[in-house]
């Protein structure tokens, strides 16, 4: 079974950095909590980091802090950095993930300018 830190950072490091792969990291049932809505499962997440990753150039992450991890918990801090409008961007995010069977069934995230 793939552990909560390697979760992590195929999190971080490949699906948001591009790579379809959310059918591989989350359960069928998986809900995303954002302070302005709710996704549920790969699909609508896979579309949301598609619809992300198109509004900047040469969006990379980095994390920062972690993972830690606590027994079906991992929490993380990243940066992002892109282009947008050939202006530079930087931006944080705090995440919390909950694991079950392997795989990541509930996120929530904050996400900040810096």
């Amino acid at each position: 079974m793939t552990s909560g830190r390697t979760l992590y950072e195929r999190w971080v490091n490949e699906l948001w950095s591009g790579k379809p792969i959310a059918e591989e990291l989350l359960t069928d049932d998986f809900v995303g909590h954002w302070p302005d809505r709710a996704v549920h499962g790969p699909s609508e997440l896979q579309a949301l980091i598609d619809e992300t990753r198109t509004m900047f150039d040469e969006l990379t992450f980095v994390i920062e802090i972690g993972p830690i991890v606590e027994g079906d918990m991992v929490a993380g801090r990243w940066m992002g950095t892109g282009r947008n409008d050939e202006v530079p961007v930087r931006f944080f995010g705090n995440d919390i993930l909950r694991v079950s069977e392997g795989r990541f069934a509930e996120y929530w995230t904050g996400t900040s300018t810096g």
